[in-house]
C-alpha cells in the first residue's frame, strides 16, 4: 500500500513549521463563530455541534434566530498555515454562559481573541468581552453581517460596546473567506502593535 506524504495531503503540518500561534474566535450564542472558523481553516475544521433540544430553549435565547438547529457544545478548531515556519490555530469558544468554565483552559497560551458581534444583539457581547478582560486577553471586534440586521455607524457601535479607542472594530461576513481573513488581520495587526509598543 502506498503512503501519502504529509506535504501532499494538506492535513499534516509541514516539517518546516517551528512556531504555532493560538487565537480565539469568541462571541455570544449564534453569532457565527463556527462559520467563521470553517471559512478560514485549511483543514476540515473540528466541530462539536449538537442538535438543539427543547431543554436548551429554556436557556438559549433564540429571539431572531429561529432557524438555528445546532449549537457548539465544546469548541471549534481550525488551522491556517501562514508561512513555511508559522502556523495559526483558531479555537472557537461557545458563547453561552454555561460554558464559561471552558474559557479557563481555552485562554491558556492564546495571544488574543476576535470577538464576533451582531448588531441585533450587541448587548449580548458584554459578557464575552468581560471574560476576555478578566483573563487579560487583548481583542478586536468584528461585526458579522446578517441579512436584515440594522446598520449603525462605527461611532455608534463603539459607543454601544464601550470600546477603547485603540480596540479595532471592523465588519465582516463570516461566510466569506476574504472578509474573514481581513477581520483576522485586524486582530493580528493590533496584537503586533501592542507587542512592539510594550517596554522591554
Amino acid at each position: 500500500m502506498d503512503s501519502v506524504l504529509a506535504s501532499d495531503s494538506g492535513v499534516y503540518l509541514r516539517q518546516t513549521v517551528r512556531t504555532a500561534v493560538k487565537l480565539l474566535v469568541v462571541g455570544h450564542f449564534a453569532v457565527g463563530k463556527t462559520t467563521f472558523v470553517g471559512s478560514l481553516s485549511e483543514i476540515k475544521p473540528l466541530r462539536t455541534e449538537e442538535t438543539m433540544t427543547q431543554a436548551g430553549a429554556l436557556v438559549d435565547d433564540l429571539a431572531g434566530i429561529k432557524d438555528k438547529t445546532t449549537t457548539t457544545v465544546a469548541m471549534d478548531f481550525g488551522r491556517l498555515t501562514l508561512s513555511d515556519s508559522l502556523v495559526l490555530y483558531l479555537f472557537g469558544a461557545p458563547g453561552q454562559q454555561r460554558f464559561t468554565r471552558l474559557w479557563q483552559d481555552m485562554t491558556r497560551g492564546a495571544l488574543g481573541a476576535l470577538v464576533l458581534a451582531d448588531t441585533r444583539r450587541l448587548e449580548q457581547s458584554f459578557d464575552v468581552m468581560g471574560l476576555l478582560e478578566e483573563h487579560g486577553l487583548p481583542y478586536a471586534v468584528a461585526v458579522n453581517h446578517f441579512d436584515g440586521a440594522p446598520a449603525h455607524s462605527e461611532a455608534e457601535i463603539r459607543e454601544a460596546l464601550d470600546l477603547l479607542p485603540e480596540t479595532p472594530l471592523v465588519t465582516c461576513d463570516a461566510r466569506d473567506r476574504v472578509s474573514s481573513t481581513q477581520a483576522l488581520i485586524s486582530l493580528v495587526q493590533y496584537l503586533h502593535a501592542r507587542t512592539t509598543q510594550e517596554p522591554v
